[in-house]
């Protein structure tokens, strides 16, 4: 079924206003640049797919986030390449050259953070994603079709997870 004109206007527009899901999710779940583009514009082209089954009365972005997780998770699935669990030294440097040194230990504590997320199952990976994107429980359990209980205890025994990998690179 192709879209009427306003429609496909209406589709660009709300894609451009939530377009940052997309990022969040390509780099949730891929490693590489190369990667991320590809997941980004498979992303893309599954909204335009599914955009004609979209109902308008439900908010976009929960509706974004779920197709962008279900791609997401497929990609990875199909892709079963290693994940990389270094950062090549250049990469690090070309990131964050010398002038920002005074905020280098919180970038490392990104990267870190980063590091531990890619190690996560994929269900694990999507829920934090929404989490440390500031989505309620309520949009969380939407997005991922469990109940709100399940993603307050799924977080729960996850926060702990990472407080202990946390923990255990200070060390």
């Amino acid at each position: 079924m192709a879209l009427s004109v306003d429609e496909e206007e209406m589709f660009l527009r709300l894609v451009d206003q939530h377009r940052g899901i997309i990022r969040k999710v390509a780099a949730g779940y891929c490693q590489t640049a190369a990667d991320q583009h590809d997941l980004s514009q498979e992303i893309m082209l599954q909204l335009w797919k599914a955009y004609p089954r979209y109902a308008p009365d439900r908010p976009f972005a929960t509706w974004m986030y779920r197709i962008a997780l279900n791609v997401a998770i497929s990609f990875l699935r199909r892709n079963t390449r290693p994940i990389r669990q270094t950062v090549p030294l250049e990469e690090i440097e070309r990131e964050f050259p010398d002038e920002n040194a005074g905020i280098r230990e919180t970038d490392e504590r990104v990267l870190l953070l980063q590091r531990i997320i890619a190690t996560l199952d994929p269900l694990n990976r999507a829920l934090l994603l929404l989490y440390l994107d500031d989505n309620s429980y309520r949009d969380i359990a939407a997005i991922l079709g469990i109940s709100e209980t399940n993603v307050a205890t799924k977080l729960s025994r996850l926060k702990e997870r990472l407080r202990q990998n946390l923990n255990q690179t200070k060390e």
